[in-house]
């Protein structure tokens, strides 16, 4: 099954001083192992565009559309057996201790 992980701030890190888990590492493992599909960082959120069709006329404003202060900084494609191996991937995921790991299954598409 494949999981979209959206990687994001958080307000609250925590706060063991544990050494924290590499990046690079996290990458290379689940690469190899063919879970990690597709991943990358994003742009800042001031790099962002926000695009609505509202009554027909285009609203384009700079920046993200919520205020808030978590931000998604970037994002996985991960192909896992079910969301229990996923959680597993997520968790030894570096922004699991700095930030905050959101999972979500890809939806059917119907042909």
């Amino acid at each position: 099954m494949k999981y979209m992980m959206f990687v994001c701030t958080d307000t609250e890190p925590d706060t063991d001083t544990a050494p924290e888990p590499d990046i690079d590492a996290w990458v290379a493992q689940n690469d190899q192992a063919g879970r990690r599909l597709l991943g990358n960082e994003l742009a800042p959120a001031s790099a962002a565009t926000t695009v609505r069709v509202r009554n027909g006329e285009l609203l384009v404003s700079d920046g993200p559309f919520a205020e808030t202060k978590e931000v998604i900084v970037g994002f996985d494609i991960l192909e896992c057996a079910d969301l229990d191996e996923a959680i597993e991937v997520a968790r030894a995921h570096p922004m699991s201790r700095w930030g905050r790991l959101e999972l979500r299954p890809y939806a059917a598409v119907a042909q």
